[in-house]
C-alpha cells in the first residue's frame, strides 16, 4: 500500500475496553420502525435503508497501531477511533494480542474494505480472544461514532435491524476493536439486500477427512463451474474448509441463487457419492465425504470473509488460493495472521475480479 501520514496516537488512561464489558445477545431491541416507505417486509422482500456517515472518510494510508499498553485513540485522516487493551492476549498459543490482530487488519485494508464496502455486517464477538466464548451482534451498539454507517434491514417480523457497515478504515478498527476477529458480511449489499453479488459453494469435512480429499472436492466443484460456463474463485475457510465463489450478474433474488446452488450440489453428491455429499441435517451425513454446503447461500447466512483471522490457536486466514495452488497441495495453517499480509504485497487480491463489472455469469443461462 502507498505511504501516507501514519495514525497519531493520543495516549489514553488504561481501563477495561468495551469488549470486557459486552452486551449479552440478548441485548434490548428497538422498537420496530418502517426503513423505507412502501412495501413491508416479507420472507422475500426486505426493505433496506443506508445511513450515511456524518462526514465523508478521507484517505487513511499505512497506519501503525502503537505498541502500547491500555487504550489509546488514533486520528485517521478525518476519523478518530479509540483503541482499547491493546496489551490483552487474543491469540495464547502463539502469544498475539490484540494489537497484533489490529495491526494485521490494518495491513490488508486496501484489499479487505472493497470486499466489505457497502453490506451489513454481522459481528461475531469475542471478548477474551481466540480462546473464549464469543456471541453474535447484528445491530451496531450505542454509542457509536458518528461516521458509522448503518444498514437498516426490515425484516419480516417488521423489526428493523441497524447493522454495521465497514467502509473505511477507521470503522474497520472500530469493529476489531469490539472483539470482532473474523468478518461476516451479507452476501448483498445496502441498496438491495434480497439480491446477492455471488453464490457459492461451503466444502466441509464430515468427520474426520484429510485436508487432500477436501482439494479434491474442490476440483471436482470447479470442474462442474466451469463446464457450466462460470467463473470460480476459492479461498481457504481458515478453519478445516475451503470456499468456491462465482460471481454472478446482479438480478435474481437470494432465494433463486440458493435454489441454484442446492441443484448443484445434489447433482454433484449424486455423481461423486464416495466423495460429496449435500445431505442438510447433521446427524444424516455420511462420515468421511465433504458436505458442499448449498444452504449456506440463504438468506441472511454469512460466512468468514476474504482475509478474517479466524479464532484457531495459530491465527490462521481465510486466504484466496490459485486453483494450482489447490493442484499443488497446502496446510491450512500455511496462510496466517503473521505472513499474509507479505502475500498480499507480492500477489495482489487475487479476489479483485469478484468485484468487478464485467466476467459475472448470469444465472438466467441455466434457465
Amino acid at each position: 500500500m502507498a505511504a501516507a501520514p501514519k495514525g497519531r496516537p493520543r495516549a489514553g488512561r488504561a481501563r477495561a475496553g468495551p469488549e470486557a464489558a459486552a452486551p449479552k445477545p440478548t441485548a434490548r431491541r428497538r422498537a420496530a420502525r418502517p426503513a423505507t416507505p412502501g412495501p413491508k417486509a416479507t420472507r422475500n422482500y426486505h426493505p433496506a435503508r443506508t445511513s450515511r456517515a456524518s462526514a465523508p472518510a478521507g484517505v487513511a494510508g499505512r497506519v501503525d497501531i502503537p505498541d502500547a499498553r491500555g487504550d489509546i485513540e488514533l486520528d485517521l485522516a478525518d476519523r478518530r477511533v479509540r483503541l482499547t487493551n491493546l496489551h490483552k492476549v487474543f491469540f495464547p498459543e502463539i502469544g498475539a494480542t490484540k494489537r497484533d490482530l489490529l495491526q494485521y487488519y490494518a495491513d490488508v485494508a486496501g484489499v479487505l474494505l472493497p470486499h466489505l464496502r457497502d453490506r451489513a455486517m454481522v459481528m461475531k464477538r469475542y471478548p477474551n480472544g481466540a480462546a473464549g466464548e464469543f456471541f453474535f451482534m447484528k445491530r451496531a451498539p450505542t454509542p457509536r461514532p458518528d461516521w458509522i454507517e448503518t444498514c437498516a434491514i426490515e425484516h419480516a417480523s417488521g423489526s428493523v435491524i441497524d447493522f454495521p457497515i465497514i467502509n473505511d478504515v477507521a470503522a474497520l478498527l472500530w469493529v476489531i476493536n469490539l472483539g470482532c476477529i473474523d468478518l461476516n458480511q451479507w452476501y448483498a449489499r445496502c441498496d438491495d439486500v434480497d439480491r446477492p453479488d455471488y453464490l457459492h459453494f461451503d466444502l466441509d469435512p464430515v468427520g474426520d477427512v484429510p485436508f487432500a480429499v477436501l482439494r479434491e472436492a474442490a476440483v471436482v466443484v470447479n470442474e462442474t463451474l466451469q463446464a457450466l460456463g462460470m467463473p470460480t474463485f476459492a479461498k481457504t475457510t481458515g478453519s478445516r474448509g475451503l470456499h468456491v465463489y462465482v460471481p454472478i450478474v446482479r438480478g435474481p433474488t437470494q432465494k433463486d441463487v440458493w435454489t441454484v446452488s442446492k441443484t448443484i450440489s445434489n447433482d454433484l453428491a449424486r455423481r461423486h457419492p464416495k466423495l460429496l455429499t449435500a445431505v442438510y441435517r447433521k446427524e444424516a451425513r455420511p462420515a468421511g465425504r465433504v458436505l458442499v454446503d448449498f444452504n449456506q447461500n440463504a438468506w441472511g447466512r454469512t460466512l468468514a470473509s476474504i482475509y478474517s483471522v479466524r479464532p484457531r490457536p495459530r491465527a490462521s486466514v481465510s486466504t484466496p488460493v490459485t486453483w494450482e495452488e489447490i493442484a499443488r497441495g497446502f496446510d491450512l495453517d500455511d496462510f496466517r495472521m503473521d505472513n499474509v499480509p507479505a502475500r498480499v504485497a507480492r500477489l495482489g487480491d487475487l479476489w479483485a475480479p469478484l468485484n468487478a463489472p464485467r466476467g459475472r455469469f448470469d444465472l438466467a443461462r441455466l434457465a
